[in-house]
């Protein structure tokens, strides 16, 4: 079983309030700091990754997730080369097929259907693997094609990819190709452009869980499993918690947001033991929140050598 890991995703703030909140992050314990990708006011993904890991000494940084249609993989992997160099070998990557179609429209890019995002994001994450190794490179594809690139090389022997991606094929292939799968429990995305529909039912990740390790098993490093935790809510009663949030998500049982890892309601111990929980039961060891002060005290209880299941 792996060890537990956390990361912390970046709200929207200043500059120098990036900075400070990278330094407290590494100070409470995070391994990872993270930012998002998307067409708007906030910040570009890859430049404040840089100035994180300028801030702090050892606290990682990676994209979470970067859309794989905005970024062509030979121009990224040159970025997150360099990032890798100048960080010290701290950078991880993560990357995901795109789904925010009004970005898409605003920029005037086509948004194809998921299986062709999906497909041509596959070929990237093969792409990408090849250059930050230090590969020339030649690759024929149905949506790349490159003829003997060679880049620097990443600082890392093996700078980390994170796949955050649904669907069958999908999670077969980067269980079989990407060093973490990024599951997020989402499904299809909703008239806005950006929520989504949710689908947190246990028995569904017990599904997805069973399929990456089939389509893993061939590998001697099975793929770290991640989860981006939507809500983290410190409270006496957890399942009056839960019962609030339900009444606003469409087909959620309370059993499920209870049990689910993209929840975590309740006191510091109890969302300690849900974590140990869901470790055990799906193998998720890399838990991502957005919530620095709530969560420290949770990681301070999961770092003590005799940290057991607390309920």
């Amino acid at each position: 079983m792996r060890p537990f890991r956390f990361g912390l995703q970046l709200r929207r703030l200043s500059a120098e309030q990036m900075r400070d909140v990278a330094r407290r992050a590494e100070a409470a314990g995070f391994d990872v700091v993270s930012t998002a990708d998307h067409v708007g006011e906030g910040w570009a993904p890859l430049a404040p990754l840089q100035a994180m890991a300028d801030a702090t000494t050892t606290l990682r940084v990676c994209p979470m997730v970067l859309n794989n249609d905005f970024h062509h993989p030979v121009h990224l992997a040159r970025e997150v080369a360099a990032m890798d160099h100048l960080s010290g070998g701290r950078v991880e990557l993560g990357i995901g097929a795109g789904h925010a179609f009004t970005e898409y429209a605003a920029i005037g890019q086509r948004f194809d259907p998921p299986a062709v995002r999906k497909a041509r994001m596959a070929e990237a994450i093969e792409i990408l693997r090849q250059l930050l190794d230090g590969a020339d490179v030649s690759f024929s594809g149905e949506h790349y094609r490159l003829e003997g690139v060679r880049i620097m090389r990443a600082l890392q022997e093996r700078l980390p990819i994170l796949v955050a991606v649904n669907g069958k094929r999908a999670l077969s292939h980067a269980a079989q190709h990407a060093d973490m799968i990024g599951l997020t429990g989402m499904g299809r995305t909703l008239e806005d452009g950006h929520q989504h529909e949710v689908l947190w039912a246990a028995d569904r990740l017990d599904a997805q869980v069973e399929l990456i390790r089939s389509a893993a098993a061939a590998r001697t490093d099975a793929p770290e499993l991640n989860a981006l935790v939507q809500v983290v809510k410190v409270t006496d009663d957890r399942a009056a918690a839960a019962t609030e949030l339900i009444a606003n998500i469409s087909g959620l049982s309370l059993e499920d947001a209870l049990t689910t890892p993209f929840l975590a309601l309740g006191t510091h111990d109890e969302i300690a033991a849900h974590l140990h929980t869901c470790r055990q039961r799906w193998g998720i060891s890399y838990f991502t929140v957005r919530e620095l002060d709530d969560f420290a005290p949770i990681i301070r209880r999961l770092r003590q050598p005799d940290a057991l299941p607390l309920n």
